[in-house]
């Protein structure tokens, strides 16, 4: 168990991120919530109906891992369940973000996988990202639509709902939710220009070479994938979840090998220009 000053310092590091992650639009009015452990039977957390932008110290709540309150003045957040069934299944993890990202959250209301393979920070530092089915906030079902998923990864979306990720301090579990949103960002002004291009494979390959060095585990990089290289920019962790999460592809395209044109429709429209444009110089 943490003494007392190190208590108060968790406590004002949770109000900090609370407060970066209003300002940064990832929880409107008292969405989201946020926790952190003080000791291996006591975790602090945000209280239900609360602005995680104007959070102070003595609004915080602390909880048993059987998520009995044990202290604070207000009412902890039912949510807390969700954060508890992490740090029962992950003890390296010691702090818990869960919030709204609008764009990352976007992808979990359209049901649509997040691409691998097209820039090099959301590869090394997320790898690739799930998304849970979705239950009705607040109870024992919901904590549990995360289960699948928590020792393969640190970040994960929520159908219709949210994102959770988790670390071994509090800033590194906000971390990932800024990087995952804007990546989801990205993508998503992307295909508003037009497609989304993917690495080439080699210099795919080496992004998860350097997110093994960096001590991230990934699938991709075990040797049941030595000789399927196409695949490392292509969803092969979490698929078999997807009928169960109702994911589909519809948004993206899947990687291509050749690299060069993944959208057959704009493929096709391409060709169909080319050929307008040789019909014309034969008229002329």
């Amino acid at each position: 168990m943490m003494n007392e000053s190190e208590i108060e310092e968790r406590k004002q590091q949770l109000c900090d991120i609370g407060q970066r992650i209003y300002q940064k639009g990832f929880a409107a009015a008292n969405e989201g919530n946020l926790s952190a452990k003080i000791g291996e039977d006591r975790v602090l957390c945000t209280p239900t109906l609360a602005c995680k932008g104007f959070l102070k110290p003595s609004d915080l709540c602390t909880v048993d891992m059987s998520g009995q309150q044990v202290a604070g003045a207000r009412k902890a957040t039912s949510e807390v369940l969700l954060h508890l069934n992490i740090y029962r299944q992950r003890p390296d993890v010691t702090a818990v973000v869960h919030c709204h990202p609008p764009h990352a959250t976007a992808f979990g209301v359209a049901r649509e996988p997040i691409p691998v393979g097209v820039l090099p920070e959301p590869d090394i530092f997320l790898g690739e990202v799930p998304i849970a089915p979705y239950e009705t906030p607040g109870n024992q079902a919901f904590a549990d639509t995360i289960l699948e998923f928590v020792h393969s990864t640190d970040t994960i979306i929520l159908a219709n709902h949210g994102t959770v990720s988790y670390g071994a301090s509090i800033e590194k579990a906000y971390w990932l939710t800024e990087v995952l949103d804007a990546y989801c960002r990205i993508l998503i002004l992307a295909k508003q220009i037009g497609r989304v291009e993917y690495l080439a494979l080699d210099k795919a390959q080496e992004l998860l070479e350097l997110r093994r060095q960096w001590g991230f585990e990934d699938p991709r990089n075990s040797s049941a994938y030595a000789d399927r290289q196409q695949d490392i920019c292509s969803h092969v962790q979490f698929r078999k979840t997807w009928n169960e999460s109702d994911i589909r592809k519809s948004g993206f395209p899947e990687f291509h090998t050749s690299n060069r044109f993944p959208d057959t429709e704009a493929l096709i429209e391409q060709i169909a220009e080319r050929v307008v444009e040789k019909l014309r110089q034969s008229d002329t």
